[in-house]
């Protein structure tokens, strides 16, 4: 009878895994630094079209507006953004305009908006500071 020698030694395959493991060492920070990357672009656009809705709803009323919701009832927005790293709406903290050098202040509690996450990001700058 003749004895058919298929199929892999050990040595193959430990080898084949070991490689295997190499290369998903290599990937995987990259594909995280990606997905990290591609949230904080998503922010910086949510950051922009906020504030630049903020601005219209300032020169249309000449005050700002007393929070995010008043900017989509009045259709400055659709609807307030998820913030990608709380994955939440009701996150985004409002900043309050401050007195002028008058020493008056500017109607609305919403001068500019902010990320509630506590999270840093890849420039080594906090996410409530972009």
């Amino acid at each position: 009878m003749k004895r058919s020698n298929r199929g892999f030694t050990l040595f193959e395959l430990l080898s084949v895994m070991t490689i295997l493991g190499i290369l998903i060492a290599i990937a995987v920070p990259s594909y995280q630094r990606s997905q990290i990357k591609a949230r904080e672009a998503a922010l910086a656009e949510n950051l922009y079209q906020m504030r630049r809705s903020i601005d219209g709803y300032y020169a249309d009323n000449a005050r700002y507006p007393d929070s995010l919701q008043d900017l989509v009832e009045r259709k400055y927005l659709r609807d307030i953004p998820l913030d990608p790293f709380t994955r939440s709406d009701d996150s985004w903290i409002c900043i309050p305009p401050e007195p002028t050098l008058e020493g008056q202040m500017a109607e609305g509690e919403c001068f500019d908006v902010r990320s509630g996450s506590d999270l840093i990001g890849l420039n080594d700058i906090p996410y409530t500071e972009w």
